[in-house]
């Protein structure tokens, strides 16, 4: 067990550092760097209302987003539906399902999605519209697998196809998510490691007419918004009626600069749960709360989760999320 617990450190060292040359520490400077933006809105309401600090506490189906090695910190085969009404209009969905194949191995299966209602087109000579309109709406389909190598150690992997719509313009590639998960032994106490959106540059295709009629075919490539997040967590308390767990994470973008979270949340007899949650040199992002209530119907188990996440200047974002609990055959 301590050869294991020493590989697994020495891993994590190593991805670290191999990402630390690929990825060099980053500073506010660097922000706008990168394309497919929409992949780093956060995902499920109990994450938002802890801050994000989730990569260590993503052991249900949102694990798809966070942390693809959570999928098998859990036994029953699960399905995530979640809504994010985003600034200034905008829409985002999440969708994903989680198969248990034996008590080591799970698959899972998600699609996201940022989306605008139709807008009417603008131009220099034409400020008031045009009469056509456009769609901006940016998709990802993943496809995870996660195995339990000890009772302690497991891993995962995601791979996942992304696409971006501007009116004529598409963009789409492949990018992958890597994710352990380690309990240390002393009670509770885990910590988790994942990078998520890791690949090559993207650029746009299409052909894009100039007012002078000029046609536009090349256009510059951006690398994706990868990002390293290292998490620790534990249940200070943890009875048959109440349970407080608490986090912290570090977070690594490739395009701005590093950040933290700190989160906590109460449960009263697994049924009812409060979550707040604090953000660390995140610009306009700064404190969290959300609430969720948990019941049975029939066979089924199901979360109700709410949380609110406020920005200093864009105002506010509200997210719900509906976690449905298969029990397995």
């Amino acid at each position: 067990m301590k050869k294991l617990a020493l590989t697994f450190v020495l891993f994590n060292i190593v991805v670290y550092h191999a990402y630390a040359q690929l990825f060099p520490a980053l500073g506010s400077q660097r922000a706008g760097i990168s394309t497919a933006q929409f992949l780093k809105i956060s995902v499920g309401a109990r994450a938002v209302g802890m801050a994000d600090a989730f990569v260590a506490n993503a052991m249900d189906a949102s694990a798809l987003y966070w942390n693809p090695s959570g999928i098998v910190q859990f036994d029953k085969n699960e399905i995530i539906l979640t809504h994010t009404d985003w600034v200034v209009d905008v829409k985002h969905d999440f969708i994903g399902g989680v198969y248990h194949l034996s008590k080591s191995d799970a698959i899972g299966l998600s699609l996201t999605a940022l989306y605008t209602d139709d807008m009417e087109i603008t131009t220099e000579t034409q400020p008031y519209g045009t009469g056509r309109y456009f769609k901006y709406i940016d998709m990802a389909l993943g496809l995870t697998y996660a195995r339990r190598l000890t009772n302690q150690f497991s891993f995962g992997i995601t791979v996942k196809y992304i696409n971006e719509t501007i009116d004529v313009l598409k963009m789409n590639g492949f990018l992958i998510d890597l994710g352990t998960f380690y309990w240390i032994g002393l009670g509770t106490s885990r910590f988790a490691v994942s990078i998520s959106n890791f690949g090559s540059d993207i650029a746009p295709k299409g052909e894009v007419t100039l007012l002078n009629g000029e046609k536009i075919t090349s256009f510059q490539s951006f690398s994706p918004p990868t990002m390293f997040r290292f998490g620790f967590a534990f249940e200070p308390v943890m009875n048959e009626v109440h349970k407080l767990t608490t986090a912290i994470q570090l977070n690594h973008p490739n395009d701005n600069a590093e950040n933290f979270g700190l989160g906590v949340e109460y449960g009263f007899k697994e049924s009812f749960f409060v979550r707040g949650g604090y953000k660390v040199n995140v610009d306009e992002q700064n404190f969290t709360f959300g609430t969720g209530v948990a019941l049975k119907v029939g066979g089924v188990n199901l979360n109700f989760d709410y949380a609110f996440a406020k920005f200093t200047r864009l105002g506010s974002t509200h997210r719900f999320s509906l976690l449905l609990k298969f029990d397995r055959k």
